[in-house]
């Protein structure tokens, strides 16, 4: 009964993982570009939520009903990545060109994280803070077995979402160019697609998924700080990286794989060790297949 108990566990918190696995999955599979402040968007729309969610003792403090403090979280999440989107991305590419594409964009989403953490630090401090909801028990109980109910919202609404953006990629106009731009931007350029108007749709899909994925994992937990996403983002890019770079259904697959792999390895082991089983899992999964379970060659290529 335990184990199994520990199976659901890992299961719920993999949910959780896959949304934040997804995010990074897009941009790099989209863009070739390896976001760095996706933990940042993580950790805005928990501790957003929360401040407006609480009391007045802290800034944004208003005691707002916690659906719509959320809502305000996911929508400060987007709003930061398009900001990101505008001054790292799309600012980079217009003055270096695609010479230094890549590692611009990187270094300065690495500075936005900084940047964002310390100013929530400054802001409400850098200790936990309580994230209450309104529920007396947030569990489901069967048979003796606990699911938490917020784990579970975020494991069938990652599945959910993540159909209805394959879906969205591939039989709407604004998926096939988003499909174009992941092949060759240039090209796509050259075909008509307006690459300055459809890139800025990537970040806010991956604004909105980090946002979900804070918020679930703040009332999960019962628990919001500045430094939350920092957290869960090396476990999410395993995550991504186990299940194929560029696959947003590896990244599904490999956030499953890697919160069950850690809560089993926690409840094993103990927690001093958690990251080597999930990293030695990685490590012997790039040995045998370099491109991840459902990944390919080429990212960018051919797999949206």
């Amino acid at each position: 009964m335990q184990f199994l108990q520990q199976i659901i566990n890992g299961l719920m918190l993999g949910g959780i993982l896959a949304f934040v696995a997804v995010a990074f999955t897009l941009t790099i599979g989209m863009l070739n570009f390896l976001n760095f402040t996706i933990p940042a968007l993580f950790m805005i729309a928990g501790m957003v939520t929360w401040a407006l969610s609480s009391s007045g003792s802290n800034l944004l403090g208003w005691g707002w009903h916690w659906a719509w403090a959320a809502t305000v979280g996911i929508g400060f999440a987007v709003l930061a990545s398009l900001l990101i989107e505008r001054f790292t991305y799309r600012y980079m590419k217009a003055r270096f060109g695609d010479a230094t594409e890549h590692a611009l964009p990187l270094v300065s989403s690495l500075g936005f994280l900084i940047f964002f953490e310390h100013l929530a630090a400054s802001i409400w401090g850098s200790d936990p803070q309580r994230f209450e909801l309104p529920f007396m028990d947030t569990n489901l109980r069967f048979g003796g077995l606990i699911v938490g109910i917020p784990h579970l919202i975020s494991l069938v609404l990652a599945i959910v979402l993540v159909a209805g953006l394959n879906t969205l990629l591939v039989r709407t106009k604004v998926g096939r160019a988003l499909r174009a731009i992941a092949e060759n931007p240039n090209a796509s350029t050259l075909m008509g697609v307006e690459v300055q108007h459809i890139v800025p749709v990537v970040f806010v899909i991956a604004g909105t998924l980090s946002g979900f994925a804070g918020i679930l994992y703040a009332a999960s937990y019962g628990t919001v700080t500045p430094f939350m996403g920092d957290a869960i983002a090396t476990d999410a890019i395993a995550a991504m990286v186990l299940g194929g770079l560029g696959n947003i259904w590896g990244a599904i697959a490999g956030g499953l794989l890697v919160g069950l792999v850690k809560i089993l390895a926690i409840s094993t082991f103990g927690a001093e060790i958690e990251k080597i089983p999930v990293w030695g899992l990685l490590l012997v999964i790039l040995v045998i297949r370099p491109s991840g379970l459902f990944g390919h060659t080429n990212i960018g290529k051919g797999k949206f």
